[in-house]
């Protein structure tokens, strides 16, 4: 059950942060997974950071492959110590529900985070561990502390031309 207000106190909001390979999940891959959990004051509560092996089959989409080739530095910070996608989520799901507190979920409605963490949740954890979600801007947390813990040169100087590719 979602909790009452966002300032509940009991309330552990996760923000995330991701990068893929393509618009969809399927047949595009995640690539990098960051949350940080914070308590309605802002006080932290943990990180969570994974780098993922792509699907099997799945491939990169073309408007990607252009944003990538203009952070191949970034590419290959992905691809650094990658884990298979089953062990990654379901760790993810194991440190959600190890939060101390009811933990929702923090999205910008217009990214591909919720789309891309949800369909790995429930494919790979078979679960949404989280008593509900929020849009970022009906939070007391801001949205971008999960991208300020982001291993990503790119997360940290702001986003480039056609970041389209991440969350």
């Amino acid at each position: 059950m979602p909790p009452d207000t966002p300032s509940d106190p009991t309330t552990v909001f996760v923000t995330t942060h991701i990068h893929t390979d393509g618009p969809i999940p399927g047949p595009h891959s995640l690539l990098t997974l960051t949350s940080a959990a914070h308590r309605a004051d802002g006080v932290p509560t943990g990180t969570f950071t994974a780098n993922l092996r792509e699907l099997p089959g799945a491939t990169l989409h073309p408007a990607s492959l252009q944003d990538w080739r203009t952070r191949a530095g970034d590419w290959l910070a992905t691809r650094r110590a990658a884990r298979p996608p089953a062990l990654a989520t379901i760790a993810y799901a194991r440190w959600v529900e190890r939060l101390p507190g009811r933990a929702v979920f923090v999205a910008e409605p217009h990214t591909q985070d919720y789309l891309f963490v949800y369909w790995y949740l429930q494919r790979f954890a078979g679960e949404w561990p989280f008593a509900g979600s929020l849009s970022a801007a009906s939070s007391p947390i801001r949205s971008a502390r999960a991208a300020e813990a982001c291993v990503l040169a790119s997360c940290r100087t702001g986003p480039g031309p056609g970041l389209a590719a991440a969350g």
